[in-house]
């Protein structure tokens, strides 16, 4: 059976059961549909999994990846225990921002997804601020 979103949503209102894959993709769709990333402000989306980081900056017009850092990257892996803290986060932002100011990046849009604006998110966005990213 196929429910609109709309749908969805009532019910997650009404306390009826969504499975957890289902209803991760309706909150990353409501954060997404008010970011689109241009050329001029790729957008800078974020997946966190329980043991490391990944970020990338994405140009939607041509659906291309312009940049892409993780914590399992040699360099980082080097400076960090392992890459479920927020100071790994932090430098993997700091790294981030390097490698997007090099292809000359300066500003993006930060697409958080389903996640809260907390803990190693926010501590990767501040890392990416103090590289030298504008959001």
């Amino acid at each position: 059976m196929k429910f609109s979103k709309r749908v969805l949503l009532k019910l997650k209102d009404k306390n009826k059961k969504l499975k957890p894959q289902k209803f991760k993709k309706l909150k990353r769709d409501r954060v997404r549909g008010l970011i689109k990333g241009t050329a001029e402000r790729p957008r800078l989306s974020v997946f966190r999994s329980n043991e490391n980081i990944y970020a990338q900056i994405i140009d939607d017009t041509k659906a291309h990846t312009l940049v892409a850092c993780s914590t399992l990257d040699s360099e980082l892996k080097l400076e960090i225990k392992n890459g479920r803290t927020c100071e790994a986060s932090r430098l993997m932002g700091e790294k981030l921002a390097k490698l997007s100011i090099e292809k000359n990046i300066t500003q993006i849009v930060f697409d958080r997804g389903p996640y809260l604006y907390h803990g190693r998110i926010k501590a990767l966005a501040d890392g990416a601020r103090a590289g030298g990213l504008k959001f």
